[in-house]
């Protein structure tokens, strides 16, 4: 039973930076952000059927409140993730890329969900928001440039 946990101890710690050993709330923080990443697509995704087919679902209080709870506690686990990796946004280009894009996925979102005048401007803003979501996923997966 030892051996199987060393391994596993092993692998992930292979795919970290040489200088970082993992730890269970490393582990915990990754399936925290991991878990918060899917919510808050979910949460997007549905946010802006609900703004183009029922909008005036979206003034309730869960509407108002969950998506800014699961935001902040993917950003604060992201940045913490990064902290204990020692994951520094200058060294490493897909981080970079990363939360350049997440500024314009914040901007985009915001013309989708409310500053949109017209449903053309929301709809347009709202696609691109997913691709740039699908972007910050595929660069965080692949990790292109180290």
């Amino acid at each position: 039973m030892r051996r199987l946990g060393l391994g596993v101890a092993h692998g992930i710690a292979s795919a970290l930076p040489p200088r970082y050993h993992p730890s269970m709330s490393y582990l915990a923080l990754k399936h925290l952000h991991l878990s918060c990443v899917v919510l808050t697509a979910l949460s997007f995704a549905i946010r802006g059927g609900l703004r183009a087919w029922r909008p005036q679902a979206l003034r309730a209080r869960f509407w108002r409140i969950a998506p800014h709870l699961i935001d902040t506690t993917l950003l604060l686990a992201g940045v913490t993730l990064a902290v204990q990796a020692r994951l520094n946004p200058l060294e490493h280009p897909w981080l970079a890329g990363k939360l350049l894009l997440l500024l314009g996925y914040i901007a985009l979102g915001s013309v989708a969900l409310k500053r949109g005048k017209t449903a053309a401007q929301r709809g347009t803003a709202y696609g691109l928001a997913l691709v740039v979501l699908a972007t910050m996923a595929w660069l965080a997966l692949a990790k292109p440039g180290g």
